[in-house]
C-alpha cells in the first residue's frame, strides 16, 4: 500500500526545493537530507548531516529483508510512521534501569546491550536521543546494517557524533550539538518512503 502524501506536507517540499536545490545528491542521501530538513525547518542539515550514499543503500537493503530496527528512545520509535517493522526499544524496561545501576552505566546504554542480546547483527540502529546509547553501540561487536546517529545535546552529542563517523560502520550523522528524536525518526522515514516507491 502507497503511502498518501498530504497536501501539506506536498507544499512544504515545494518550499524547501524553492529555497535550496539539492538535485546534486544521490538520490538517497537526497532523500534523507530532505526528510530531515523537512521534519526539522532548519535548512543548516543541508550543510551539517553526513550521508554516505553506500551505508544508505545497506541500510535499505537490510530494511527490505526485514532487519529489525533498534530505537535508543520511545520517541525515535513514535516518529518511525511504517507499520510492520520490528521496533525494538527497551530503555524503558526495568531490566534496563537494573543492568545500567550494577553496571555503572547510563540506563540509554544499559538498554543497547539489552537491544544487542535480543536482535543480535545486521540491526539497523536509530539514536536520536542520548549519545551514551551511540557510544555503547560503537563499544559493541553490533555489525548494524545502518547505524542512524543523530543523538542531541550539549554533553557528548557532537564527541559521539565524530566518533560514529571514525568508526567506519555505515551510518548517517551530523555535525553538531543538534539532532534529536524528530530528526532521527525522519532519516530513517526517508529510507522507509524511498522503498515504498521502489
Amino acid at each position: 500500500m502507497s503511502r498518501v502524501v498530504h497536501p501539506i506536507e506536498a507544499e512544504s517540499y515545494r518550499i524547501l526545493r524553492e529555497r535550496v536545490d539539492l538535485s546534486h545528491l544521490p538520490r538517497l542521501s537526497r532523500a534523507v537530507t530532505e526528510r530531515v530538513v523537512h521534519a526539522s525547518a532548519d535548512l543548516a542539515y543541508v550543510d551539517d548531516l553526513v550521508c554516505d550514499e553506500a551505508a544508505l543503500e545497506a541500510g535499505l537493503t537490510a530494511l527490505r529483508a526485514g532487519a529489525p530496527v533498534v530505537t535508543d528512545v520511545a520517541m525515535v520509535a513514535a516518529g518511525i510512521t511504517r507499520a510492520g517493522l520490528e521496533l525494538v526499544c527497551p530503555v524503558a524496561e526495568p531490566a534496563a534501569a537494573a543492568l545500567g545501576r550494577s553496571a555503572g552505566i547510563t540506563r540509554s546504554a544499559a538498554a543497547v546491550r539489552i537491544a544487542l542480546e535480543r536482535v543480535g547483527t545486521g540491526a539497523v540502529w536509530v539514536v536520536g536521543c542520548a549519545p551514551t546509547a551511540l557510544v555503547e553501540l560503537l563499544s559493541l561487536d553490533a555489525a548494524p546494517a545502518l547505524v542512524v546517529g543523530l543523538p542531541v545535546g550539549f554533553v557528548g552529542a557532537a564527541e559521539s557524533k565524530a566518533a560514529l563517523r571514525a568508526s567506519g560502520l555505515p551510518a548517517v550523522s551530523n555535525v553538531g550539538e543538534k539532532g534529536g528524536s524528530a530528526v532521527a525518526a525522519a532519516a530513517l522515514n526517508a529510507l522507509l518512503y524511498v522503498e515504498e516507491k521502489s
